[in-house]
């Protein structure tokens, strides 16, 4: 079957001396794996229109980004399915890693969407507890539904703190994108990964372990 689509590179591999192994998020196709040059997983002719990576060499933080999402769709997501929805997203991800404005904020709220568009979506329009819509505070680690500050203070421990601009769309600091990339990767490896018996990929505990050391260092700045 001969088809062509617009995509995006998320890794390649070599295979043998003249050829590479490349995996693909498709706008039509969803995630497409095949060979640059032959072989049983199918010809891949590929065009680069942007060469998005070279642009962040000189910023490790966009790169880690990059890499960290990269990495996840190449892993969470079923090979051949279309998702439109994700596609859009991870475009708009490179847009704000190409803006430099407010990405790691933008890199958490990806995550979010990705998992909604893995059917792990998580409910922060209100609490599941009271039903307000204000005061959101904490998440439940099992269902996923936020709840207010005054309905989860009696048993806060055993739930994940909500940072606010998840739900309120304000701005970031250090320690709320920490919260996040914590809150976004309990569900990853509790609802994606952990049932195929994997783990988060690297580049993601690399990116976390990133955003994590920032926060610490405000916290002693400040």
């Amino acid at each position: 079957m001969l088809w062509r689509d617009t995509g995006f590179v998320l890794a390649t591999r070599r295979h043998g001396e003249n050829a590479l192994i490349v995996d693909l998020l498709t706008r039509e196709h969803g995630r497409h794996a095949g060979l640059a040059r032959g072989g049983h997983l199918g010809t891949i002719a590929c065009e680069m229109l942007r060469a998005h990576a070279a642009r962040f060499l000189d910023d490790p933080g966009r790169l880690a980004g990059l890499t960290s999402a990269a990495a996840l769709v190449g892993a969470a997501l079923p090979e051949r399915e279309p998702h439109g929805d994700v596609f859009t997203s991870f475009a708009r991800l490179i847009e704000a890693l190409d803006s430099a404005v407010d990405w790691p904020a933008q890199y958490v709220r990806w995550e979010h969407d990705l998992l909604s568009a893995l059917g792990f979506g998580l409910d922060l329009s209100r609490c599941a507890v009271s039903g307000a819509t204000a005061g959101l505070a904490y998440v439940s680690p099992r269902t996923g539904r936020a709840v207010s500050r005054t309905s989860g203070l009696p048993y806060h421990d055993r739930l994940l703190p909500l940072p606010e601009f998840l739900w309120r769309n304000t701005p970031a600091d250090e320690a709320e994108l920490d919260l996040g990339m914590t809150l976004t990767g309990h569900f990853l490896v509790h609802h994606v990964f952990a049932p195929q018996g994997r783990t988060l990929p690297a580049a993601r505990m690399r990116l976390a372990e990133r955003m994590r050391e920032a926060a610490v260092a405000a916290t002693i700045g400040g």
